[in-house]
């Protein structure tokens, strides 16, 4: 029985591929800053792989203690020295949030 449950599930995967095989891929480009101690967490839910969750976690820790430096982030809970390496580019203590993700098409040179 469940070598069948496991064939219709990869078989269900194999369509739904099949379905997206015409369409153009696309990328998300981020453009602009979030300013940590301002951004709202929908705001922050912006950033690449930062999710609602964690939003709300920078907004909880920053109601006890502003960041001084945007290296701080690293003691919210669930960011590591590397993701915060990978959102520095985005992150700001100045200024307005202007954080902005537009989809943007891969072009053909850079598919498969």
């Amino acid at each position: 029985m469940r070598r069948w449950v496991w064939l219709g599930v990869v078989g269900l995967g194999l369509i739904g591929g099949a379905a997206h095989a015409g369409e153009p891929r696309a990328r998300v480009r981020y453009t602009g800053q979030v300013n940590l101690n301002e951004a709202t967490a929908a705001q922050l839910d912006l950033l690449p792989s930062v999710g609602q969750k964690a939003a709300e976690r920078i907004v909880a820790w920053r109601q006890k203690r502003p960041f001084k430096r945007v290296d701080e982030l690293v003691r919210v809970k669930g960011f590591g020295r590397k993701r915060m390496l990978r959102l520095k580019p985005y992150l700001t203590l100045q200024g307005e949030t202007t954080l902005q993700a537009e989809r943007v098409p891969v072009p053909a040179a850079d598919q498969g």
